[in-house]
């Protein structure tokens, strides 16, 4: 097991290495970083200053490890858009409200996506199992950002239920953790319903029946418990793709998150912040797989017998 956990944290940090070699290389590939930076009113001394603050006359190798290096004292650079302020501060400024939804849409995602998935599967084939897969397909085919919308002109304009956006109460999670948590929603519903469909199917199960335990027990306790392996698998997936919907979904809501800084980050060509955001996402999804590697280890005793 201590073999695996090192495995694991080995390949995390290759990852989180490799994420910044490639955003080092994107300032260079995508144009003059100084450029960016400065805009077209700064002089040549303002160019001067800040190509050799930046440490741009050295060799681009040299210019890497500057750029690691700042990174790992936590210097990310100063935002331009926002009064040379710390980059690395907006960022965690802002996280708190972007994981918060996150939280939310995951708990609305995992009760809900579980809960429609058995109640399929238990009932194959009939109207019930239809109507359930029929939602999980338009889950996964509608998009964030038009789903957005239409709750907005829907419950916000049209009834006056929910605030069309903010941040600070119950009333403004409804709306972007619905939105953000649907297509998720719909592949935990798929997700459950097979792996359930596979649970009631095995021997294991008839033995527990031919025991005479009840229906409830024999689904509970013996089918949806191994069932929920899988959604444990995926669970650090699913996060992923609820931060990376953070940036439409928050933009949509006025949502106060990273997502949305990460849009006026690129409107407003705001690189460090970009180069900011893309990092401090990449340890997020990092760390949730690296938490849900462990949580299958504590699940699955297989895996701790080939550790």
């Amino acid at each position: 097991m201590t073999r695996l956990i090192v495995g694991r944290l080995a390949e995390a940090l290759a990852a989180l290495l490799l994420m910044s070699l490639v955003i080092f290389l994107l300032s260079r590939v995508t144009g003059d970083p100084v450029a960016l930076l400065l805009g077209d009113s700064a002089t040549v001394e303002d160019r001067d200053r800040l190509i050799e603050q930046l440490a741009l006359d050295r060799s681009l190798w040299d210019q890497y490890l500057t750029f690691l290096g700042n990174a790992l004292t936590g210097d990310f650079g100063q935002s331009v858009a926002a009064g040379r302020r710390d980059a690395l501060d907006l960022v965690l400024e802002r996280l708190p409200a972007s994981m918060s939804l996150a939280a939310v849409a995951l708990c609305f995602t995992l009760v809900t996506g579980i809960a429609m998935g058995v109640l399929a599967a238990i009932t194959r084939g009939s109207a019930v199992d239809i109507v359930v897969r029929i939602v999980a397909l338009m889950g996964q085919s509608v998009p964030a950002f038009w789903l957005g919308i239409v709750l907005i002109y829907v419950v916000s304009v049209n009834w006056g239920l929910l605030p069309t956006s903010g941040y600070g109460t119950w009333q403004h999670y409804v709306l972007p953790a619905l939105t953000i948590g649907t297509f998720t929603l719909a592949a935990v519903t798929r997700l459950v319903r097979a792996s359930m469909l596979d649970a009631l199917g095995s021997e294991y199960v008839k033995l527990a029946r031919i025991k005479g335990l009840s229906e409830a027990t024999v689904i509970l306790k013996h089918a949806l418990s191994n069932s929920l392996i899988p959604v444990v698998t995926f669970m650090g997936a699913f996060f992923a793709t609820m931060i990376t919907g953070a940036v439409v979904v928050e933009t949509v809501f006025a949502w106060p998150g990273i997502g949305r800084l990460a849009y006026e980050s690129i409107v407003s060509r705001d690189f460090p912040v970009i180069q900011t955001v893309v990092l401090v996402i990449t340890a997020l999804f990092i760390l949730a797989n690296f938490c849900v590697d462990m949580l299958y280890l504590a699940i699955d005793p297989r895996m701790r017998d080939r550790g």
